[in-house]
């Protein structure tokens, strides 16, 4: 094996050449994958091979293994689970950050992906309209961008009651109550799981699944102590998002902390024509949202965002003597190290796509994006609704459409023709007591072919789930 240069050009050359073949597909192949899971364990069953091979051969048996058993997640067909595509140059990006091979902790160490990470995060506080001098760091998605947040979050209402958690730990300490709406994504229980916080005390939301700022006033009176609020921008069914001021006015009269989870729908905070529904989302303590939806860049990029970045940094920093770390003070923090505003200390540059992916947008752009996801959805929504025996169940207010079809049970039917038939992929859920048809539009390549072909399909499966009624 070779250590010189040209050792990876016919790889990378063969990697191109399928990454290039495997978009190209995109427009015209079936969406879900073609074997499943143990087909493909069979195929690969053996021991590892006693010699080495060479690297470009190596990249073609991997290309040709994983191509049946991939799901066109990329396509404009694809409206499952709020997962977004890939805009061209955020895939360039990410790369360019595998080539550079760049471990992104140290300012001093990675410089250029430091200045990148930092301009991305500004970008991202402007666009999205949240104070300047927050602290943004990049995580692996949501999920850890929620718990950046809500850790922050534990810290600073422990300190305000004069609990040394990073000395004292959490044993003896007053307890920390969180309030959540009763229809939150289950990663904020999952993430206060790991925080050792419990289980949350839930508030009662409106029939589009938003926080009820009256039910909130009352559950928080009813004790006492260190308090974090979670607020939700995106319902994973309506789309809606909780009332921010009037939660965050409830919230700050108790003295608790806010953090608002906003995996996808933080992001309608971009648009002039969206961004009412988030009023007062600015004045929150932490936010969390996922790059790789909404913004269309490649997998492993959340991000988080906390407004007091001596909390979070006091929460993640580490000093060691190998670390060459920046220079910062209580009074004059600085940039700061990339290390400090996450849980990791070895990392790749997540961010880097995200300084790519807005730098092609542009503000433009951007709004453009999200203004266009809304319409998709709001396009679909109509479609469907004009269906015999179709029933849209929320308001579609941004991205998100909830779909029944009349019994359970010929939801149940047309959900899975529509998955069988391959042109498009919503997925099953249920809400509201009843089983539905779920329609996540974040794909930045969705356009108006795409939204006629899908509506075809829903068509198509609602025919053929009538007929195997019929039969049966």
């Amino acid at each position: 094996m070779s250590a010189q240069p040209d050792a990876y050009t016919e790889a990378l050359d063969r990697a191109l050449l399928h990454a290039q073949t495997w978009l190209a597909s995109l427009p015209s192949r079936p969406v879900g994958p073609r074997v499943d899971a143990d087909t493909l364990a069979a195929l690969s069953a053996g021991p590892l091979p006693p010699s080495p091979t060479a690297a470009a051969d190596v990249i073609d048996e991997l290309a040709a293994f994983a191509e049946p058993g991939l799901m066109a997640m990329p396509s404009g067909r694809f409206f499952g689970w709020v997962i977004g595509g890939t805009l061209p140059a955020a895939l360039a990006a990410d790369w360019l950050v595998s080539a550079w091979d760049q471990n992104a902790a140290l300012r001093f160490a990675t410089p250029s992906t430091a200045v990148l990470e930092d301009t991305a995060g500004s970008w991202l506080l402007d666009v999205l309209g949240l104070p300047s001098d927050a602290d943004v760091g990049f995580t692996t998605g949501a999920t850890m961008a929620n718990f950046v947040g809500l850790a922050a979050g534990r810290q600073w209402v422990l300190e305000q009651v004069g609990w040394d958690l990073n000395r004292e730990g959490l044993t003896g300490a007053p307890r920390v109550r969180v309030f959540v709406g009763a229809e939150r994504h289950e990663v904020i229980d999952l993430t206060l799981r790991y925080l050792g916080l419990g289980a949350p005390i839930v508030v009662a939301v409106d029939d589009e699944g938003r926080l009820r700022p009256d039910d909130l006033a009352v559950v928080m009176a009813a004790g006492d102590g260190p308090a974090i609020v979670c607020l939700q921008a995106g319902n994973l069914h309506s789309g809606a998002s909780d009332p921010m001021a009037a939660a965050i006015d409830v919230a700050r009269q108790h003295g608790a902390w806010v953090h608002v989870d906003g995996a996808f729908g933080l992001w309608a905070a971009v648009s002039p024509h969206l961004r009412d529904q988030l009023t007062g989302v600015q004045r929150a303590d932490s936010w969390a949202t996922d790059a790789h939806k909404t913004l269309n860049v490649p997998y492993d990029c959340g991000v988080a965002i906390v407004s007091r970045p001596a909390v979070l940094r006091g929460v993640f920093g580490v000093h060691t003597s190998y670390l060459m770390a920046a220079d910062s003070t209580p009074e004059n923090l600085g940039p700061g190290d990339p290390f400090e505003k996450v849980p990791e200390l070895s990392r790749r540059a997540r961010g880097v796509p995200v300084w790519a992916a807005l730098r092609s947008l542009g503000r433009e752009g951007t709004i453009a994006l999200v203004d266009g996801l809304a319409a998709n959805a709001r396009a679909l929504a109509d479609g469907l609704q004009s269906m015999p025996g179709v029933l849209i169940i929320n308001r579609v207010v941004f991205t998100q459409v909830c779909v029944t079809f009349g019994s359970d049970a010929r939801t149940r039917r047309v959900t899975q023709q529509l998955i069988a038939d391959g042109s498009a992929w919503m997925s099953g859920s249920r809400w509201k007591d009843r089983d539905i048809l779920r329609i996540s539009v974040s794909n930045w390549s969705t356009d108006a072919a795409d939204v006629a072909l899908s509506l075809t399909a829903v068509e198509r499966a609602c025919a053929a789930a009538d007929r195997d009624a019929e039969r049966d």
